[in-house]
């Protein structure tokens, strides 16, 4: 080899062995420095270095960035060596520029020039090293400007097959970066990258399946021919047959990692049509089948974790396609005996697969019988992850011949259980009691049970849903009561179980005051005992349930209002609690027996909607399927769902994926009462609602920020609301618009137990928004809230001109020392700006003849509920037009005038509403004298019908 071959770089070998033997970081940088400085050097100096002294003091560069010093010089070099012939050049070349990237826009065009020259290149190394550059940088601008040319390399069979399975490899990483670049490409060449798999080399083989795998992600139709030689090669390698693959055997086992790519690929498609095609799949799965009885060939675990994962990856395909009865049978049943081995990762497998298998209906009673395995493995097993899985499956494979036995386990285990579990396992509890309930006193029982031993992890979800219930269902309402009076005896009763106490005793503390041992007196001071033992917001739902007793009992009502006129009520640094004592107080001395029977009236019945239990497992463990009943509901199949239980005049639903309510019991923040100006303010038009209520109103709609649509249902024809809330924060608006002026109140309330630090608000709008209107903010939030606290935004809106997208709220701050972001649209629309106007028959007529052409906008709709003509004048008039009558020579159409007043120029607006009510729909037609207004207020008024 010559002094100057790639493996004689002595000055590298030098520099790396002083590095090496330097006893102090010390002298180490300083080593670092006096090279870079001599690279410096001879880079500035000597402007023909030869391209080994080039090589050279690039790998030397790209050690020092390897040990952790930033680098700003050599990449000029190193692109040049990129243009060398000498492979050991461009190698180092590609290299330097993969680690290090390319610091300017110029340099990344010359890096991607010398590319595009390589992969043109008639020599396949070289080619090569362009492939795989593109592979490890993978930039958006690669995608755009080489995309084009790697297909074309890789269809390309003359090629050799390791230019080939780099070229599909590049292809790979540019999809990953732009897939909707490719979609032409990849419809064109379907059916020849599908015949890639028949490829004779192992490398294009394997690597085209990748590729593969990830188009049937974007798009499995252009590639769906490739299935079926996807299963004439699988079927080769499983069953023996003489294949070119034999050399390529894993400790006995042929290809295992093309055998698993195979199948995990044909885990995107549907079961083959063709009968030819479906009986050589299922020959194939068979043998997997078969082989696990099979004595193994070597003793090595290697051999076991090859066939495994190939059994594995067969059984994920026939629960996909899930038409072979008889095959998920076998594969539950052969698996079944693995939840007892001693490798723990092989037990995890295992139970994954059958919680899979328990939430289909074909193989549930092969999983059931697993049932005492299951349990002692949850209570055993010292991986926290098992655990997990084990109780996922005792959840998928719950029916209601073992619910109470599953259940009863589940609470056994939770007293002991990791914490890290006890939430989502509290979940899954709350949800089969319900969905298995043999009787709903047992479920009153077994969820009360739950709180008991739940505590803290417990959430609000839980506890809403058993008093929906309870209060959904007169046959259990007085025992519901008494369990709860038991239960509040306890010494240490934990927080959550007050709440719900609470809450029922005063809905239905009556049925139980007739025993001396509870009478409403008892029931009270057993209550109130417990009244400076909890937090403000449990204190919140307390004080609601005393006024509950003054209806229900009114000998209570001295005693009551005694305790409510203390000065640690009427006077409490909580907000909250003090708005609550004092209007309860004044409540009880205006009010007449009368009124009080009105507003401290029983909680109706809830609607029944769909839980929000179901929504919040799932986001906790998004790993978990669906049980087999929750599938049936989803599909609509509600028939199949008929609970063993007795039949009751108001039925509660029998899942929980299937039940609940838009509204929720009250939270700890909201009243428990029913007056009118605590449970409308949601719903008010008028706006007259206090501002000290409004940020207590709940969010009834439960909308998520940020969506549009939904802004538009609460604050399109109101100007009260909530925009915003969860657990931490509330976000309530209040607005009024006079001419073409808004005021914007913005209240923030903290609903935390802790302080809102670093709080801010930034108003964003897009170039159109920020023309039409002028954001002049009148006064900020503080940077802190306190715990229960609100502060508010006061902004002024001026409109200028017409906009379609309202702007936006950022909403930002830290809590805990977790960051939190909401970004929230502002409920401003133009027709927040409209003024109604009266105009005569002739009037409307010659201005609405002026004003067609490109100035109208119309649209043909359905009706979303029925057509009602004082629902249609309620709605023209809250969105700002003055209803016409008697101007439409058809008696069934609405007509409309108003004026937006835009700064500088007002725009006049004419409407015609036509309803047709054989078809339900309505033709909606506006004209004004700016078409962009016209088809603004078509937009936000068309779904409003």
């Amino acid at each position: 080899m010559s002094a100057k071959g790639p493996d004689s770089m002595k000055g590298l070998t030098i520099f790396i062995g002083d590095i090496r033997n330097c006893k102090s970081k010390e002298a180490e940088v300083k080593r670092i420095q006096k090279e870079l400085s001599n690279i410096r050097g001879k880079f500035k100096t000597d402007k023909g270095l030869e391209g080994y002294q080039k090589k050279k003091y690039v790998c030397k560069l790209l050690f020092i960035f390897l040990l952790g010093t930033e680098i700003d010089i050599g990449y000029q070099e190193a692109i040049n060596l990129l243009s060398s012939v000498k492979y050991s050049e461009k190698h180092i070349g590609y290299l330097f520029i993969t680690v290090l990237g390319t610091p300017t826009p110029e340099m990344e065009r010359s890096v991607l020039q010398a590319i595009r020259n390589d992969l043109r290149s008639r020599i396949s190394i070289n080619v090569s090293l362009a492939l795989q550059a593109v592979a490890n940088i993978g930039s958006e601008l690669m995608a755009q400007d080489l995309g084009h040319e790697i297909p074309q390399i890789l269809m390309n069979r003359s090629m050799d097959d390791f230019v080939r399975q780099n070229a599909a490899l590049s292809w790979l990483k540019l999809i990953r970066v732009q897939p909707a670049l490719f979609s032409g490409a990849i419809e064109e060449n379907g059916a020849q990258l599908g015949q890639l798999i028949n490829d004779k080399n192992l490398g294009v083989v394997t690597s085209a399946l990748g590729l593969l795998q990830e188009m049937a992600i974007h798009n499995p139709e252009p590639i769906k021919g490739a299935v079926g030689h996807a299963i004439s090669r699988l079927s080769k390698l499983v069953q023996g047959q003489p294949n070119e693959f034999e050399d390529y055997g894993y400790h006995f086992v042929v290809a295992p990692w093309l055998t698993v790519k195979l199948i995990r690929f044909l885990q995107y498609f549907s079961p083959p049509e063709d009968t030819l095609i479906r009986s050589r799949l299922n020959e194939a799965l068979d043998s997997i089948l078969n082989k696990v009885q099979e004595p193994p060939q070597s003793k090595k675990i290697y051999h076991s974790n090859a066939k495994n994962a190939i059994l594995f990856e067969a059984i994920y395909l026939i629960i996909h396609l899930e038409y072979e009865h008889a095959f998920m049978i076998r594969a539950c049943n052969h698996i079944g005996s693995f939840m007892q081995h001693k490798e723990a990762n092989l037990r995890y497998l295992t139970i994954e697969v059958m919680v899979l298998l328990g939430a289909s209906e074909i193989c549930h009673g092969a999983v059931v019988k697993h049932l005492e395995t299951v349990l002692t493995t949850l209570k055993t097993d010292r991986d926290i992850s098992i655990r997990q899985r084990c109780a996922d499956l005792l959840y998928s494979m719950c029916d209601h011949e073992n619910a109470e036995n599953i259940i009863s386990e589940l609470l056994s285990y939770l007293e002991k259980a990791d914490y890290a579990i006890r939430e989502e396992l509290v979940l899954k509890i709350a949800i089969l009691a319900e969905r298995f309930a043999v009787d709903f006193l047992w479920y009153v029982n077994s969820i009360l049970n739950l709180i008991r031993v739940g505590g803290d992890f417990v959430s609000e979800e839980v506890w809403h849903r058993v008093i929906q219930i309870v209060i959904n269902r007169e046959d259990i309402q007085g025992y519901a009561a008494k369990l709860c009076f038991e239960a509040l005896q306890a010494p240490a009763c934990h927080e959550t179980m007050l709440k719900v106490g609470g809450y029922i005793l005063g809905e239905f503390g009556n049925n139980i005051a007739g025993d001396p041992r509870s009478s409403p007196y008892i029931q009270f001071r057993l209550l109130h005992s417990k009244f400076l033992l909890c937090s403000h917001d449990t204190r919140a739902i307390l004080l609601s349930t005393y006024m509950k007793f003054m209806n229900l009992f009114p000998e209570l009502r001295p005693t009551i209002q005694a305790e409510m006129s203390k000065k640690n009520q009427i006077r409490n640094a909580n907000v909250e609690l003090q708005q609550r004592a004092v209007e309860y107080l004044s409540l009880s001395r205006i009010g007449n027996d009368a009124l009080l029977g009105k507003v401290l009236e029983e909680m109706p019945p809830f609607p029944e909607k769909e839980s929000s239990l179901m929504a919040m497992l799932r986001k906790k463990a998004p790993s978990v399927p669906l049980h087999k009943e929750d599938k049936i509901a989803s599909a609509g199949s509600s028939g199949d769902l008929q609970r063993h239980v007795n039949p009751s005049p108001q039925p509660v639903p029998s899942t929980l994926l299937e039940t609940a309510s838009k509204r929720s019991p009250p939270a700890s923040s909201t009243p428990v009462v029913q007056s009118a100006a605590l449970l409308e303010l949601g719903n008010s038009v008028n706006g007259n609602a206090p501002l000290s209520e409004l940020i207590l109103a709940p969010n009834l709609d439960g909308s998520e920020p940020g969506n549009i649509d939904d802004v538009k249902k609460d604050f399109l024809l109101k100007n009260n609301g909530v925009l915003f809330e969860n657990d931490l924060i509330q976000i309530g608006v209040k607005s009024e618009f006079t001419n073409r002026i808004g005021k914007l109140n913005i209240f923030f309330g903290n609903k935390s137990n802790s302080q809102l630090n670093n709080f801010e608000v930034a108003i964003i709008m897009s170039s159109d928004t920020s023309q039409a209107l002028q954001i002049t903010p009148q006064s900020n939030p503080p940077s802190t809230i306190a715990s229960g606290a609100q502060e508010q935004q006061v902004l002024q809106i001026e409109c200028l001109g017409s906009f379609r997208t309202p702007p936006s709220l950022d909403v930002t701050f830290l809590l805990a020392g977790g960051s939190n972001k909401y970004t929230l649209y502002i409920p401003v629309f133009l027709s927040k700006f409209l003024e109604s106007t009266q105009m005569s028959q002739d009037n409307f007529f010659a201005r609405w003849k002026l004003l067609a052409g490109d100035k109208e906008s119309q649209r043909i709709f359905p009706a979303t509920k029925k057509i009602d003509k004082s629902i249609v004048c309620n709605v023209l008039s809250s969105f700002g037009l003055a209803v016409l009558p008697d101007i439409d020579p058809n008696v069934s159409n609405y007509v409309s005038a108003g004026i937006v007043q835009i700064k500088d120029a007002p725009s006049g607006v004419l409407l015609r509403l036509e309803p047709n009510e054989v078809t339900n729909m309505y033709r909606l037609t506006i004209r004004s004298s700016k078409g962009s207004v016209s088809e603004t207020l078509q937009f936000l008024l068309t779904d409003q019908f």
